[in-house]
């Protein structure tokens, strides 16, 4: 087997992206992988505390090209997205970059970006959501997507300010959430659009009920790491994204050069 280490950097109240992607990546078939993190102050998801978190991310960087890492995910997808428009390939950019001047070559995803690529890679344009974030928040979001070429058809925010409690959410209050929906129409359901909100428990469950395919922050994260490495897709019981035999190179970005046009 062959052995990755990939760097996190994440709200420092986050819990929940180092236990699911950890139990994802352990079930693939051919490789092993380390988890190194690097976190970021903040506790409530406000436009406030997450530029003031986006702030530490150089700091974070540099501890983890210390580690020699292989990929890097910034774990974050609404600190990315509130931005505005186009913010992932800018982000991407500039960590590529700062990882160059340390000599490290990593691949460098956000969460943001792959869940743009993971749905690119359904394919889906039309989409439902389901945030844990409060209204304004989500909002920014949804337009964040539709500035990305998607259409939005229906979505649900739950209102969660404290990101502590966001990582408590329970899996039946999502899944209610995506029942409240109309999907009618919609090429696929994100479950959790937030690496904070647990999804592992529920994504192959929504998927079989609801019959559309299902994906989360967590599984487009370990979609989009495992082509970034070159790695076969086949992850069980986590939706269709990551069933074996999903490895087009359509969609694939692997440049800043190429992501910014």
């Amino acid at each position: 087997m062959t052995h990755h280490r990939i760097g996190l950097v994440v709200p420092s109240s986050n819990v929940t992206v180092e236990t699911e992607m950890p139990a994802l990546l352990a079930r693939h078939p051919s490789a092993e992988f380390s988890f190194h993190a690097s976190r970021m102050r903040m506790h409530n998801v406000s436009p406030e505390e997450l530029r003031a978190m986006n702030s530490q991310r150089e700091r974070c960087i540099d501890e983890l090209a210390d580690a020699g890492v292989d990929a890097v995910l910034y774990a974050c997808l609404v600190a990315v997205m509130a931005q505005g428009p186009g913010e992932h390939r800018q982000v991407e950019k500039a960590v590529t970059a700062q990882l160059a001047d340390r000599a490290v070559a990593a691949e460098v995803i956000s969460s943001a970006g792959a869940l743009v690529e993971a749905l690119r890679a359904v394919p889906a344009r039309r989409i439902a959501l389901v945030t844990p974030y409060v209204r304004p928040l989500a909002e920014q979001v949804v337009a964040y997507l539709e500035s990305e070429d998607f259409e939005v058809t229906a979505w649900s925010a739950l209102e969660v300010a404290d990101n502590a409690q966001v990582g408590c959410i329970p899996g039946g209050d999502v899944m209610a959430a995506a029942r409240g929906l109309d999907l009618a129409g919609a090429d696929a359901l994100v479950i959790s659009a937030c690496v904070q909100m647990p999804s592992l428990p529920i994504v192959q469950a929504a998927e079989d009920e609801f019959g559309i395919p299902v994906l989360s922050a967590a599984t487009a994260g370990a979609y989009t790491l495992l082509r970034r490495l070159r790695l076969p897709i086949d992850i069980p019981d986590a939706g269709s994204l990551l069933r074996a035999g999903r490895n087009s190179e359509a969609g694939l970005c692997r440049s800043p050069a190429v992501s910014a046009q």
